[in-house]
């Protein structure tokens, strides 16, 4: 357990360099009602590669019927410019054909695929059952390894779900043994919808980190205005040390429902890791020009 004075960490669990962040402007997108035009995105999403983010979650292999705003995604690719960057690259995909999509790019680093404890999600988000995505994850872990790109599962509804599906933490930790036992190094536990508490996110982050402690464990959390630095400091102070995030907290998944709620806001974590001492290798010019390009993009 870390100590805390006055909502400050006494001493930081970890040295700076290791506490990642990745900006996902792809969730910010992906449920936008109005069609982003394709120069904007490639202009935004070059714009954040100037910041200092670990990654980019910059865009899906998925169906165009069923995510109309992720239909450009090759273009986008095509046209980023990751030459000066530090930043890596990562695209969602949800099935074996939109991992052999996503493998060809050279630029792109990782795969993220969404992997549900909730049945009902699960097929949802994918069109597939969770038996059936497992399957999905060996087959994309084997594309990956002849692409050298790096697999992350996200764990969806990883605390708990709005359908009445069976859920435990035990039954998280069940499922992630099975996804590290097929290799998989990086896990983000995502709370889809929401619905975590301040203690299930201090409880359940602790318990995977303890369990596999050989594991990248990262959070992806959505939050409130009214509670954000709380999750931030429930899944800190037990040593997680990946937090995804989307400037101006906007996004969600449009498969979990028409109520979402929103990212965490980036630029509010930022300023709250600054003050404990990560981060350093921020921009805070090329934040704020992306902080306008956000603001004139998502309105």
């Amino acid at each position: 357990m870390i100590s805390t004075t006055d909502n400050k960490f006494s001493f930081l669990p970890f040295g700076n360099s290791v506490l990642k962040l990745i900006e996902c402007p792809r969730d910010a997108m992906q449920g936008w009602k109005n069609f982003i035009p394709t120069q904007k995105k490639i202009d935004y999403i070059n714009q954040l590669l100037k910041v200092g983010f670990d990654t980019i979650d910059f865009g899906s292999f998925v169906s165009a019927k069923v995510i109309p705003q992720m239909a450009d995604t090759k273009e986008v690719i095509s046209n980023l410019q990751i030459t000066n960057s530090k930043s890596k690259l990562l695209a969602i995909v949800v099935n074996v054909r939109g991992a052999k999509d996503a493998a060809k790019y050279e630029k792109i680093n990782y795969l993220g695929f969404p992997f549900s404890v909730s049945p009902t999600f699960q097929i949802k988000n994918t069109n597939s059952t969770i038996a059936q995505s497992l399957d999905h994850v060996k087959e994309i872990k084997n594309i990956c390894d002849k692409n050298n790109k790096e697999l992350v599962v996200y764990i969806s509804m990883a605390f708990g779900n709005p359908y009445g599906d069976a859920y435990t933490q035990h039954l998280v930790l069940e499922w992630i043994n099975k996804l590290i036992n097929e290799g998989i190094k990086i896990i983000s536990l995502a709370d889809t919808v929401g619905v975590a508490s301040l203690q299930q996110v201090s409880s359940l982050t602790k318990k995977v980190i303890d369990a596999f402690p050989q594991t990248e464990i990262g959070v992806h959390l959505h939050s409130t205005t009214e509670n954000w630095k709380l999750k931030i400091d429930a899944a800190l102070q037990q040593g997680c040390i990946r937090f995804d995030g989307a400037l101006n907290g906007i996004g969600g998944c449009p498969m979990a429902g028409d109520e979402l709620v929103g990212n965490m806001n980036s630029e509010l974590m930022i300023t709250y890791f600054k003050q404990l001492g990560y981060c350093k290798n921020i921009d805070d010019d090329e934040l704020n020009k992306s902080i306008q390009m956000a603001s004139e993009i998502f309105v």
